[in-house]
């Protein structure tokens, strides 16, 4: 399993991005895709997942009416488009794969599959 994020930069708060996490190496149709962010100092923690077989997202409360997670089977891609950006949400974002849907504090602990991150940095 390979997964690529790509996507992130440097925005000023208010503005957008959409990160995307394409995916190779084997069938997506059974596992959740996730997103994670790590600022500096503070834990890995859950923003984002995506069902590839039912489309279903789920978001942290964080994102929620600011983040849209979708996908596209095509380009077996995965994009998390950010919108009304904080600079708390300045960190590293990944992207992971799991048979199993990991939402929870410390839930990227029991994902395998993991793509390098991408920097997204929010000015004030």
């Amino acid at each position: 399993v390979q997964l690529q994020a790509s996507g992130g930069g440097l925005v000023q708060a208010g503005g957008s991005l959409r990160l995307s996490c394409a995916a190779s190496g084997r069938t997506f149709s059974t596992y959740y895709i996730h997103w994670f962010r790590q600022a500096p100092g503070k834990e890995r923690e859950f923003v984002a997942a995506i069902s590839w077989s039912t489309d279903s997202p789920w978001y942290a409360d964080s994102a929620k009416g600011r983040f849209t997670i979708a996908r596209d089977n095509a380009k077996n891609t995965v994009y998390l488009q950010m919108n009304s950006l904080k600079p708390e949400d300045t960190a590293v974002y990944h992207c992971a794969a799991d048979p199993i849907l990991h939402v929870g504090s410390g839930a990227y602990k029991r994902i395998y599959h993991w793509g390098k991150g991408t920097h997204v940095t929010v000015s004030s």
